[in-house]
């Protein structure tokens, strides 16, 4: 892993020095020790992002004079912690990380996070290096809601990709598929139960399967919920995508996989068992690790093959908002610029922890010399960035949709009807969905 003075070093022109910064900042009425002795407390999802700005919040401390109290939970309890807390009035965070893919709606419909324009428009509170414009239009589009208000800075895109096996395929006399027909019949090919070796391995587990069936509906250039609030889940697209992931989970992956989630599909691929295996790109880093896999130094990353009518990569992230209730924001608004400057997301990318929504982390040759990831992992990112579409529908119910469609999926890897499931599933959710968007 590259020390700190290697990263400052690759980052140098994407983050002035801090006491740079405060000059250029004194010249245009920004000051980063505005709020110094102020305290602010930051709740996260734990991650490799959340590590990154934990291990380094000393320098943000230290910049602004500003105390930070922060913590890591678990994702699924720390989203429901924040509506609990949200919904009572008095959150307890000034800052924090936002789900973009389960949570936004929510956050947004509540109104629970300030809008971050007006305080981007005013130069005495944004840095003048921290340069907005380097955000990708996919990311600020992500963490936009649907009124035009930007209640949360990105930070993170996990982006859907296929990790392949380059001996397997190799052996096999195999190319790297570019469509999703060939990646089926390299799957086949590939599976050799004989030898404990299969093509493909995936999610199968319900709730956390949806996002491979998404990426395969993707390739019909189709989402499961219309712009207009419509359910596009039984429609000739969403089942052909449906027979796809069904045919992959029943004749090409390892035995049990009906009840893998992410974690057991890495953990079958790390062993050497599976020669592809979908999934986000933020969990690469042990792929990479000799300690931890048998494949180190023979993965390959690639962009998710083209479908019937398009070619996108499945998209998912995160960023970080301010509470509406905080009577810091002034003091929160630097922890999020600091959080999602340069320098933080260009960690983000050289640590292997998912593609960063900002254009200069990926135009940077000493960073991707100091990385141990290779230019086909870089390409791969930057290439899904410019194809990426959410693997989720921006709604409330969410987690209810995963569930019911969950289901409706795993019972296809058993043997049901891929159609009837969908059908089924489609309308126990119609009213479920209504329902949320009443009021």
């Amino acid at each position: 892993m590259p020390t700190r003075r290697h990263m400052l070093a690759a980052s140098a022109g994407l983050l002035a020095a801090p006491a740079l910064v405060e000059t250029v900042g004194a010249q245009s009425a920004f000051d980063w020790r505005r709020f110094r002795g102020t305290e602010i407390e930051v709740t996260l999802s734990l991650s490799p992002r959340a590590d990154i700005l934990q291990r380094n919040q000393r320098e943000f401390e230290e910049l602004t004079g500003i105390k930070v109290g922060s913590e890591q939970i678990p994702e699924q309890q720390q989203r429901q912690k924040i509506v609990i807390e949200f919904a009572s009035g008095r959150p307890s965070f000034d800052v924090t990380m936002v789900s973009l893919h389960v949570s936004k709606r929510q956050l947004g419909k509540g109104k629970w996070l300030t809008d971050l324009k007006p305080m981007l428009a005013d130069p005495t509170l944004t840095a003048p290096d921290f340069d907005f414009a380097d955000f990708t239009q996919a990311g600020i589009d992500y963490a936009t809601q649907p009124d035009g208000r930007l209640d949360s800075l990105p930070m993170f895109i996990d982006l859907w990709v296929l990790f392949w096996n380059r001996q397997l395929f190799q052996e096999a006399g195999l190319e790297y598929p570019k469509t999703m027909d060939e990646m089926l019949a390299a799957a086949r090919k590939l599976t050799v139960p004989s030898r404990q070796q299969y093509g493909f391995v995936g999610r199968g587990l319900k709730n956390a399967n949806i996002p491979v069936w998404t990426s395969w509906l993707l390739g019909q250039g189709q989402e499961t919920v219309s712009p207009d609030g419509k359910l596009l889940t039984d429609t000739a697209e969403a089942i052909w995508a449906g027979e796809l992931y069904k045919t992959l989970m029943r004749e090409c992956a390892p035995p049990g996989s009906i009840g893998f989630n992410w974690n057991e599909s890495q953990t079958s691929f790390m062993q050497g068992r599976a020669a592809m295996w979908l999934d986000g790109i933020g969990f690469a880093p042990p792929l990479e690790d000799p300690q931890r896999s048998r494949v180190a130094g023979k993965v390959g990353y690639g962009v998710t093959p083209a479908g019937p009518k398009a070619q996108h990569s499945a998209m998912f992230g995160s960023s970080l908002g301010i509470a509406a209730a905080s009577r810091k924001q002034g003091a929160a608004y630097l922890y999020c610029q600091w959080a999602t400057g340069k320098l933080n997301l260009t960690r983000v990318l050289q640590t292997g922890s998912g593609a960063p929504p900002r254009r200069s982390a990926f135009a940077n040759p000493e960073m991707m010399a100091t990385s141990r990831f290779g230019r086909e992992w870089f390409d791969t990112l930057m290439r899904s960035n410019e194809i990426a579409r959410p693997g989720l529908p921006a709604i409330i119910p969410v987690t209810e949709f995963r569930d019911v469609f969950g289901i409706a999926l795993t019972n296809t890897i058993g043997g049901a009807d891929v159609a009837s499931e969908l059908r089924r599933a489609t309308n126990e959710f119609r009213p479920v969905l209504e329902r949320s968007e009443q009021g």
